[in-house]
């Protein structure tokens, strides 16, 4: 592929201004330490390593991200009242692709005042597989209640609560009460408010939401919050292999 096409593929401007940069000796590539000035210079992109302005960057052919998602963000390209989660990411990884659906788009969504682990990718089956409910990909979350827990709402949010849109029952695949404020559960379903509607729905009231894993995915200290990273082929492998329907 020409190195302008491997720059406006990873998102680093139009056409014309990924082979300005290359002109301007703005992109080194491999461990030459000097730069190429050819925009049509053609290079095998799997593996490739390339600088632009200084900076490094690998191609990836399609863009898998993890984020650790602070407070007062929205999973929005349009938000209202509080800054874009999109902000947090480097510019080509916002435009990476071109065109009206450019950029890494999130996988789901979490409120503003929510924390944790959010996905990002621009692979649209990838996107689908781990939001779709009948893939039943599993999301675990840490919720701080106002009021102490007891064992009747725990085996209630277990059994099944019916929420005021919909009168089928939605229930935790899993629920446990970590102490006395400190909730852990995981869902199969990506419903509006989901955790909030259901601890309300036992009469408890969430005061703080984090989500601390998505499947095999496990949010861990190592990524500091607001902090991103690419997700590694086996965890991609791992999220995507196809699971057993929840009981």
């Amino acid at each position: 592929m020409q190195l302008q096409d491997i720059l406006f593929s990873q998102g680093f401007g139009t056409r014309r201004i990924c082979s300005g940069l290359v002109q301007q000796g703005l992109v080194s590539v491999g461990d030459e330490a000097s730069p190429c000035t050819d925009p049509t210079a053609l290079f095998e992109e799997k593996g490739l390593c390339f600088r632009v302005q200084g900076e490094s960057w690998q191609y990836q052919l399609r863009a898998y991200l993890m984020l650790n998602k602070p407070a007062g963000f929205e999973c929005s390209h349009k938000p209202g009242a509080h800054p874009s989660v999109y902000t947090l990411l480097p510019a080509p990884l916002r435009a990476r692709g071109g065109g009206a659906a450019a950029g890494v788009q999130a996988v789901g969504r979490l409120d503003h005042d929510t924390t944790g682990l959010l996905l990002l990718s621009d692979d649209g089956q990838f996107i689908h597989r781990m939001t779709s409910p009948r893939h039943h990909v599993p999301k675990v979350y840490e919720a701080q209640v106002k009021h102490p827990l007891d064992a009747r709402q725990v085996r209630r949010l277990l059994d099944g609560v019916v929420l005021d849109d919909d009168p089928a029952a939605v229930r935790a695949q899993d629920c446990v009460a970590v102490n006395e404020h400190h909730l852990r559960m995981t869902l199969t379903e990506g419903k509006y408010h989901q955790v909030k509607r259901m601890v309300a729905a036992v009469g408890n009231r969430v005061e703080g939401l984090h989500r601390s894993a998505i499947g095999t995915l496990v949010l861990t200290p190592e990524l500091p919050e607001g902090q991103w990273r690419w997700l590694t082929p086996d965890e991609v492998l791992a999220l995507t292999r196809k699971r057993e329907k929840a009981a």
